[in-house]
């Protein structure tokens, strides 16, 4: 016996959109989504394709109108609810252009609720383009089947940051002089990974983490990682330690909707 299509098909293109979605929404496409669709996959009236708005899930719709530089959709149900992510939040120090955007690339795939830029004594990077960032984690969450976006936070000093995290908030430290294992150290509930820039903190930057009530220290291993690198690395074996990795569906210290 023939197996039953999935259905929607995998194969459908699913977009970001900024309007709100529900079952008689109607979207229009800004010119950019309206090109890529019309032009590069060729869809035309009555082409299918999957919505989502961050906020309420993902929708199917169909294609009602077509002009140049414009394409109107009409959604007819919802395919997915939104989704629920762990509650963990990837504070690193800004890299160069290519590495960064991998790195926000990545972490959105990984389930990262939200990222926050932190500038620390050796940050090389002097300016975090936030809208480039939101476009890349955008384009990561269209890619990977997504429903809710990664939330990226505006650059925070180092010392602001430490002051102002949640005291519920366990902060996992990556220092690159050795801490617990990962295994023995991450832990269900809210939590907040926190990783250095090239060339690692300093000694003075190091001892005022430590000193933070609420720190875990933690080891990325024997070899010395990148920058990016070590932050993937460490979001990574929280997911499979702690996160939604663990089994399908759970989800521990999970964000608001």
């Amino acid at each position: 016996m023939p197996a039953i299509p999935a259905w929607p098909p995998r194969s459908l293109p699913r977009l970001f959109v900024a309007a709100p979605l529900n079952a008689t929404a109607t979207v229009v496409l800004d010119a950019k989504q309206a090109n890529y669709l019309a032009n590069v996959l060729r869809l035309g009236v009555g082409g299918e394709a999957l919505l989502f708005d961050g906020r309420s899930g993902e929708w199917f719709a169909r294609v009602r109108e077509l002009a140049k530089k414009r394409m109107i959709l009409t959604v007819e149900r919802q395919t997915r609810p939104i989704e629920q992510v762990p509650d963990l939040t990837l504070a690193f120090a800004p890299v160069k252009r290519a590495q960064l955007d991998w790195l926000v690339e990545k972490a959105t795939e990984l389930g990262v609720a939200r990222l926050v830029p932190v500038i620390t004594h050796r940050t090389v990077v002097e300016r975090v383009k936030l809208d480039r960032l939101e476009a890349i984690a955008i384009e990561a969450a269209e890619q990977c089947g997504r429903t809710l976006l990664s939330e990226i936070g505006q650059p925070i000093a180092l010392d602001r940051l430490l002051a102002e995290r949640a005291p519920a908030r366990t902060l996992y430290f990556a220092d690159e002089q050795g801490g617990a294992r990962l295994a023995d150290a991450f832990a269900p509930g809210p939590a907040m990974i926190l990783t250095g820039p090239e060339g690692g903190f300093t000694d003075e930057e190091r001892t005022l983490i430590r000193a933070t009530p609420g720190v875990r220290a933690i080891s990325l291993g024997p070899r010395i990682l990148r920058a990016e690198t070590a932050a993937l690395a460490a979001v990574a074996a929280w997911m499979a330690l702690a996160g939604d990795w663990r089994s399908p569906g759970l989800a521990l210290g999970q964000s608001p909707s």
